[in-house]
């Protein structure tokens, strides 16, 4: 019903629009994994702010995900989004409490810190529409001071993915804790799995061969490779 349904706020990339930016891949992923009527509202980077300027608390940055809920509540960020969706539709559960939410959290975040060098100067090449592209540019170039270039010469390839490798490794070994897998839980999915899922859609969208330098420095490929093939039910949705 229409009026039931979720509004979700999403990043485009460049024709065909498909989605592969990592923090809507998560929300996207439990969106469907609950199976919850959304329609999906694809927002360019400039147009961010004054799409949600008049609807959320005033803020220096306005991100995606967002989401508006059938009551017309507004929501920003994807872990807010994620308990907002467990309080109002428990069932089937995100295991937010799951003790692996906070470990593969840290751990992502120390992947991410190292290859800056890989998906900062991967994504407008890559992934954006034109308009995206100056923002992004410009506001990231802002942010590590220097061009996305030279960010990429000196902190991108096996740079990036030697100092990466011991993180990688041990989400590998995370991810092999439960050996009837293929999530961090075993057989039953969560947010910590729609993370890591989300993170590995991102960096494949990038290249192909990015995802297969991930893979490869992670020490063991398979258990990657299983839970993306799980979770192709949630994931398959990804142009609307």
């Amino acid at each position: 019903m229409a009026d039931q349904e979720i509004t979700f706020f999403d990043l485009p990339s460049k024709p065909p629009c498909k989605a592969w930016s990592l923090n809507p891949w998560r929300v996207r992923i439990a969106l469907n994994y609950k199976g919850l009527p959304y329609k999906t509202e694809w927002v360019e980077y400039p147009d961010i702010k004054p799409r949600f300027k008049d609807h959320l608390p005033p803020a220096d940055l306005y991100t995606i995900p967002a989401v508006i809920m059938p009551d017309g509540t507004w929501i920003m960020d994807s872990w807010k989004i994620a308990d907002a969706l467990e309080e109002k539709y428990p069932e089937p559960s995100l295991r937010l409490d799951s003790p692996y939410m906070a470990r593969v959290r840290q751990i992502l975040v120390a992947i991410q810190s190292n290859i800056p060098g890989i998906y900062i100067p991967g994504v407008p090449r890559e992934l954006l529409s034109e308009r995206s592209r100056e923002y992004f540019r410009r506001t990231r170039e802002e942010k590590v001071g220097m061009t996305l270039e030279q960010l990429e010469k000196e902190k991108g390839g096996e740079v990036a993915w030697k100092a990466a490798k011991p993180h990688l490794q041990e989400m590998t070994a995370l991810l092999k804790e439960n050996s009837d897998g293929p999530f961090f839980e075993g057989k039953t999915p969560g947010y910590a799995d729609f993370t890591w899922v989300g993170f590995l859609i991102f960096i494949r969208r990038i290249g192909e061969d990015k995802l297969a330098a991930l893979l490869e420095a992670s020490g063991d490929a398979e258990v990657h490779e299983k839970i993306l093939e799980a979770s192709k039910a949630w994931t398959e949705r990804d142009d609307h």
